[in-house]
């Protein structure tokens, strides 16, 4: 062998072993990008009450974070900046601009409609959801028993108009000032608000609220998306609607 082949393999070997025993260098995973920050104006994320991970495991961490963070802070930076130019937007309630929506120009009611009709649904949605949420019982109940068959009967055709609903959408329980119950589904952002009714409680069946883990199994998000129910959130809500009170 020639004194230069013999120089490059001690040179190579030489190499492989410092890098052998080189610490070896690990990179970590990009944290997830932040959500957009809402436009500043009259229209607020709510908060969540509850940690991301507290309806775990039929909604997990991430979809709450994704759902809340990102989703629902986008209809309301879109809201804030449409109400740059139209003020009268964040001056009235959300349940009258929704409920009037042939009022508003050609140039911004589909804006509102998907936008603020996604801000009401989903404030809604948090607020009837959480850890230990209970049983439904007292006034409730009553209705649930008088208007929808009992609680069987009331989740069976509650899962199966959520799991009609084609496309996305949500599943509504709504509310008269009576206190009477119907089941009824609106599709993509549409709010029983547009409709001068209220939402006694919903379920998002947008795939952006369930696929993560339940991928195109929309009925066994369904059944599962009871036992995050908060029954006392709703008795409340129900207490609102019939006093006139409730406002999304």
């Amino acid at each position: 062998m020639s004194p230069l082949s013999r120089r490059t393999l001690m040179t190579a070997a030489a190499g492989m072993a410092a890098s052998a025993a080189a610490p070896r260098v690990v990179f970590a995973q990009a944290a997830p990008a932040p959500a957009p920050a809402a436009a500043t104006g009259p229209f607020v994320l709510p908060p969540l009450t509850y940690p991301t991970n507290a309806l775990e495991p039929h909604i997990d961490a991430r979809t709450m974070e994704i759902h809340h963070g990102k989703h629902h802070s986008t209809y309301v930076a879109n809201m804030n900046t449409v109400a740059k130019d139209n003020p009268q937007l964040g001056s009235q309630p959300i349940a009258t601009v929704l409920g009037n929506l042939n009022a508003l120009g050609d140039d911004i009611r589909t804006t509102v409609r998907n936008n603020l009709g996604g801000h009401a649904n989903h404030t809604m949605f948090w607020q009837i959801m959480g850890p230990d949420g209970g049983k439904p019982e007292g006034d409730v109940l009553a209705a649930i028993d008088r208007d929808l068959g009992g609680m069987e009967k009331f989740q069976a055709g509650f899962n199966a108009a959520g799991g009609r609903q084609f496309g996305s959408g949500w599943v509504f329980v709504v509310v008269d000032r009576s206190g009477k119950l119907a089941i009824e589904t609106r599709p993509n952002q549409d709010s029983p608000l547009m409709d001068g009714k209220r939402a006694l409680m919903g379920n998002d069946v947008w795939e952006h609220a369930y696929y993560l883990n339940y991928q195109n199994r929309r009925a066994d998000y369904l059944k599962a998306w009871w036992n995050t129910v908060n029954w006392k959130a709703i008795s409340e809500r129900y207490a609102a609607a019939k006093a006139g009170t409730l406002g999304v």
